[in-house]
């Protein structure tokens, strides 16, 4: 570790010990290399998680828009667009981002060839797919076996690994495409969106949060990981003032199993949920760092290791 992460290290136990002596027992900590790594998990969480604010304080390249290069980089491009002024098409690139993910070998390639079109002429931004959305799915369907070409090799992120690229399946990538335009609504754009959950929230960042999220039920393909995924990275760029109101954790395998892991395994997950709210506030931490650490954790409870979505 770092001497900052050190630092860190001390006040995360420190916060811990206490939480569990005065709040809620923690039986996942008793054990003393589970709570080493319960610690290391959160504090590779908090470095993952702050990296969107440690490019948005750097110069940014043209390229990095760029999907006809090796450059591109579909966060830095979300950054930079929302910095020059084109929201919508941050909003589109975060969309993106979390729909495909970064494959382990293949990286942003699945997004460069869809956003690029395969090197044709234009990109497939957000005015264009929004205004017509079947001509995108026509174009999947006739260039999706020349997308899923190897080599160079391509696919889905692993938190997307059993997503399908397909045009016209009822649960493939043209879908999830369709669906995300009709929950947009244009001619409304994601801007008056987020700001009209914003006003229904009483200007209550994390009750607008758990608005839009409700709402993205209707985005096919998009099921937990990929709403809570994409509702915090729009916060973490700076899209909308909301905020995760809570870890999410009903319906998901790794971070329930990881609560359990922490809390005991006779816990709900209702009160899982109310004691990770408790706990992302007591530690000062936001309930992504919590989501995800928990998620890691019970995967290697024992040995810190690190691992990548």
């Amino acid at each position: 570790m770092r001497p900052y992460d050190h630092q860190l290290a001390n006040r995360l136990k420190g916060h811990l010990t206490a939480f569990h002596q005065t709040h809620r027992a923690l039986p996942g900590i008793e054990d003393l290399p589970q709570f080493d790594t319960f610690v290391e998990q959160i504090i590779e969480s908090i470095r993952r998680i702050r990296y969107v604010d440690v490019i948005q304080r750097r110069p940014i390249s043209n390229a990095r828009t760029d999907p006809h290069t090796t450059l591109f980089d579909p966060i830095k491009a979300a950054v930079l667009f929302r910095r020059t002024g084109h929201i919508e098409e941050a909003f589109w690139m975060l969309f993106l981002f979390v729909h495909f993910g970064k494959h382990r070998n293949g990286g942003w390639r699945y997004i460069r060839d869809v956003y690029g079109r395969l090197g044709g002429t234009g990109y497939w931004t957000w005015q264009n797919v929004s205004a017509d959305p079947s001509a995108f799915r026509a174009w999947l369907a006739q260039h999706q076996a020349q997308i899923r070409r190897t080599p160079p090799p391509g696919g889905f992120g692993n938190h997307r690994k059993y997503q399908s690229l397909d045009a016209y399946s009822s649960n493939g990538t043209g879908a999830a495409v369709e669906s995300y335009a009709r929950w947009v609504a244009p001619p409304r754009t994601h801007q008056e969106l987020f700001q009209e959950a914003y006003q229904q929230a009483g200007g209550q960042r994390r009750s607008a949060f758990r608005l839009l999220y409700n709402s993205m039920k209707a985005v096919t393909t998009f099921g937990r990981t990929a709403r809570f995924d994409y509702l915090t990275m729009v916060a973490k760029v700076g899209l909308a003032p909301i905020e995760a109101d809570s870890a999410y954790i009903q319906g998901s395998t790794g971070p329930i199993q990881g609560a359990k892991l922490l809390f005991g395994s006779n816990i709900t997950r209702k009160d899982s949920e109310r004691v990770l709210i408790q706990l992302g506030d007591y530690l000062q931490v936001d309930m992504q760092v919590i989501e995800d650490a928990l998620c890691n954790w019970q995967k290697s409870p024992h040995t810190f290791r690190p691992f990548r979505g």
